[in-house]
């Protein structure tokens, strides 16, 4: 059986943005086994996407598995990411800088991925975005606060979000904080200061988290891959902007059931300190965007 391996190599809002590419593939060799490259962790949503046949356990800018009929670079423009996947010896190559497209800053990571594999005669569609939901028990009246970010720059402080907990308590929604082992005391602090709030932060692992998201009746985050799962399950969700553009990373925007606020201003996403537009976000503003979302939610 011939083998496309696709190389993604990256966290969980990469693997989601690249669901749309994985399936493109999946359907242009549907002979083939489709083999990712990337963090183990990942696994249960690559079962979900229904795309991805075999996952090898590669570390960012890990070795590529070798012997592949096809690789296709979907990590980054390169070089060092294309020079792992030539150097794993695979009879065709698919890269940007390697007779391919242009790569094109500024452009949705979505459409990136796409927009290389159309340049190769490979149809993707940018919409196939959704995931099947995994069984759960989440009510739709759970609000999901998901407080942190993989940098500081992407954090909105954490009274903030725990003044949008109050609110939605106290509009009689259940809260739950969700969160990785090492966000647990920022989910704690989140709890603390709203009260009356339950933390999942550091009890869930991955396809657990997901179930929680796939079933709420909404998410409050930042810039970051619980974004992404609301977008994959169709939950409403309001995602919190700063230092990068909703154009390049939020979710799509004819989808009304995600709303993406942003302040309009740029700045450094691995800053050791939350962004200048970021906080210019108020919680009025979060709180009114929930509001106008009710009827959605329903």
């Amino acid at each position: 059986m011939a083998v496309v391996l696709a190389y993604r190599a990256l966290g969980l809002g990469d693997f989601l943005t690249g669901v749309p590419a994985l399936r493109a593939l999946a359907r242009a060799f549907p002979d083939a086994d489709l083999v990712l490259a990337a963090p183990a962790v990942l696994a249960p949503l690559a079962e979900l996407s229904e795309a991805v046949g075999e996952l090898v356990d590669t570390a960012p800018l890990g070795p590529a598995p070798r012997g592949a009929d096809l690789a296709v670079n979907l990590h980054g423009r390169g070089p060092q990411s294309t020079e792992l996947l030539r150097r794993s010896r695979p009879g065709r190559l698919i890269a940007y800088g390697d007779h391919g497209p242009r790569w094109s800053p500024g452009e949705h990571e979505v459409l990136r991925w796409c927009r290389l594999l159309e340049a190769h005669g490979i149809p993707a569609d940018p919409t196939d975005l959704a995931l099947p939901k995994p069984p759960g028990s989440a009510a739709p009246t759970t609000t999901v606060i998901h407080p942190g970010a993989a940098s500081a720059a992407r954090r909105w402080p954490a009274e903030r979000f725990a003044a949008v907990a109050r609110a939605e308590r106290d509009a009689g929604r259940q809260v739950v904080i969700t969160g990785d082992a090492g966000e647990r005391e920022l989910a704690h602090d989140v709890a603390r200061l709203a009260g009356g709030v339950t933390v999942l932060a550091g009890r869930t692992d991955l396809l657990e988290l997901a179930r929680v998201i796939a079933h709420s009746g909404r998410v409050v985050c930042g810039d970051t891959g619980v974004a992404h799962l609301a977008t994959a399950f169709g939950t409403p969700s309001v995602v919190l902007f700063g230092p990068v553009a909703p154009r390049e990373w939020g979710p799509p925007p004819d989808r009304r059931e995600h709303v993406a606020l942003w302040a309009g201003r740029r700045g450094d996403p691995h800053a050791s300190s939350p962004d200048a537009g970021l906080l210019a976000l108020t919680v009025d503003e979060v709180l009114d965007t929930l509001a106008g979302m009710t009827t959605v939610a329903a």
